[in-house]
């Protein structure tokens, strides 16, 4: 490329995620969310859905080698600062993604893992849970299961605050750094989502207020892509989770009264303007 003298370079996190058609979550969500927070998205896709506001009715996951190829372009070019995961499909993705968190040394790593769509859909097939628990949560500084998936992981029923609780403390026992379950789900006036992070004695609570409306599509995929950009940036683990959370809170509140789609709408990814970041070559 000759002989350049470069100063600065951008945070960059690598995003290991499904396509989604409409655009409010996986891949698209993922993109948007980084781009906002001033990082330098990437991507590898593991499969293609056909969704819309109202369903999923198709996915397609890639091959592995097509896969494969893509993480190793990206992770033999780019110095990637941060990786999260959404959709992996099946067990041969979770095997194949880990392989290459493994090989590539990735320092931070946020697992969202992604089982059902907000529409209810399925988005994973049988044996995942178990993939991801033995192979893929032991590499991780964070994993971001919602109560639904946070069920399905534990084998429990959360219906309680201190269900939470103790389900967090359960999946922290696969060796991630962290957990946050997000209690999006449960009933009340107030969102809370239990933060455990090893070496805690007690969780954090993270609270904010409920927002009522329909346009909810994505929002795992953009906490956990808003959390991995912080952590690209150099902030601590509770830090990048308490900053994400207030940006997806943001963006809920500006896009929940817009209509895009007749069921569960995007959020606004663009509520703030970008302020770019950059890291400085060799710190």
């Amino acid at each position: 490329m000759g002989d350049k003298s470069y100063t600065f370079r951008y945070p960059v996190v690598l995003s290991i995620a499904g396509s989604d058609s409409c655009g409010g979550a996986g891949i698209q969500a993922d993109l948007k969310a980084i781009a906002a927070l001033g990082g330098y998205g990437c991507t590898a896709i593991t499969a293609i859905t056909a969704q819309n506001t109202c369903g999923v009715s198709g996915i397609w996951p890639l091959p592995l080698e097509a896969l494969r190829a893509q993480m190793e372009a990206v992770f033999t070019d780019l110095h990637v600062d941060a990786v999260k995961t959404g959709m992996l499909h099946n067990v041969e993705t979770v095997s194949c993604v880990a392989e290459a968190v493994r090989k590539y040394k990735v320092k931070n790593l946020v697992v969202d893992p992604v089982l059902v769509a907000t529409s209810g859909d399925a988005l994973s097939k049988g044996g995942i849970v178990e993939a991801m628990k033995q192979e893929l949560f032991p590499l991780a500084t964070l994993i971001t299961p919602n109560l639904t998936e946070a069920e399905i992981l534990s084998g429990q029923k959360i219906a309680t605050l201190d269900d939470m609780k103790k389900v967090a403390a359960q999946l922290l026992a696969f060796s991630p750094q962290g957990v946050l379950i997000k209690g999006g789900h449960l009933t009340g006036d107030q969102m809370i989502d239990v933060l455990l992070v090893a070496g805690m004695k007690e969780p954090r609570l993270l609270e904010s207020d409920r927002i009522e409306t329909d346009n909810l599509h994505g929002t795992g995929c953009t906490l956990s892509s808003a959390i991995a950009t912080f952590l690209a940036q150099g902030l601590p683990l509770e830090e990048a989770v308490v900053q994400a959370k207030e940006y997806v809170w943001q963006a809920i509140c500006s896009g929940a009264a817009v209509f895009t789609g007749h069921g569960h709408g995007p959020l606004n990814h663009g509520w703030q303007p970008v302020q770019q970041q950059k890291i400085k070559l060799n710190a």
